[in-house]
C-alpha cells in the first residue's frame, strides 16, 4: 500500500485560455492553506521545516508496533512458509530517529524446545519497513497443532546492543485470539497463503 502527500496545488481559472491555438502557463504549486487565505508561498527554510517535522510525526504519534505475517502449510510436503512482511510503528525511543530494525523467528516444540530459528536481514530507518522474506520450516502435519511459532522485532542500537520492540506467538501458546484465529486459518486453507496483521505485545 503507497501512501500519498500533497506537495502543493495551484487554481487556474478557463476562462484565461485562449479560444484559438495553443497557451503555455507555467503555475507555481502553493500549500493548500496558502490558496484558502490568499497567502504567498512558503519560504524555502519553512517549506524544509515542515517536512522534517512531518517525517517524524510517526515517531512521535505513532500507535502500537504492528506486524503483517504471511502464513501457508503444505500438508503433503510439511512446509510451514513464514512470510515476515512488513512492520508499522516501530519507534526507537533512545533517539528521535527511526530505528534499525530485524526479525527473529523461533519454531517451538509442545514443551517449548527450540526446534528451529532463523533471522530477517536488518531493515535500517524506517519507522514502517518492508521485509518480504519468507522462512520454510518443516512440519509433519502430526505436530501442526502442538507447536509455537515465535516472531520478535529487535531495533539494532550498535553492534552488541540491541532492544525489543516486540513480539508475537502463533500456534500452540498463541500470544492472543487474532493469532489463534490466523494459525487456524492457515491450517484450514491448505496451503493458500494468509496474512493478516498483529499487535506486537511489549517484552
Amino acid at each position: 500500500m503507497t501512501r500519498e502527500r500533497m506537495m502543493g496545488e495551484k487554481l487556474f481559472h478557463l476562462s484565461h485560455l485562449h479560444p484559438e491555438g495553443e497557451m503555455k502557463v507555467t503555475l507555481v504549486l502553493e500549500p493548500r492553506s496558502n490558496i484558502s487565505s490568499g497567502e504567498s508561498p512558503l519560504s524555502p527554510s519553512a517549506v524544509s521545516h515542515s517536512d522534517s517535522a512531518s517525517s517524524t510525526q510517526s515517531l512521535s504519534h505513532g500507535g502500537a508496533p504492528e506486524l503483517l505475517v504471511g502464513l501457508s502449510y503444505n500438508a503433503t510436503t510439511g512446509r510451514l512458509s513464514v512470510e515476515m512482511i512488513k512492520g508499522s510503528h516501530f519507534r526507537n525511543l533512545a533517539v528521535n530517529r527511526a530505528p534499525d530494525t530485524y526479525g527473529k523467528l523461533f519454531l517451538l516444540n509442545s514443551v517449548g524446545q527450540e526446534m528451529s530459528r532463523c533471522k530477517t536481514s536488518i531493515r535500517r530507518g524506517q519507522p514502517n519497513p518492508v521485509y518480504k522474506e519468507t522462512f520454510v520450516f518443516q512440519v509433519a502435519l502430526f505436530q501442526l497443532s502442538d507447536v509455537t511459532l515465535m516472531i520478535s522485532v529487535y531495533n539494532r542500537r550498535t553492534m552488541k546492543r540491541k532492544e525489543m520492540i516486540g513480539w508475537m506467538a502463533l500456534g500452540q501458546n498463541s500470544s492472543g485470539e487474532e493469532e489463534q484465529d490466523h494459525w487456524e486459518e492457515m491450517k484450514e486453507t491448505k496451503g493458500q497463503q494468509i496474512c493478516r496483521w498483529h499487535t506486537l505485545l511489549e517484552s
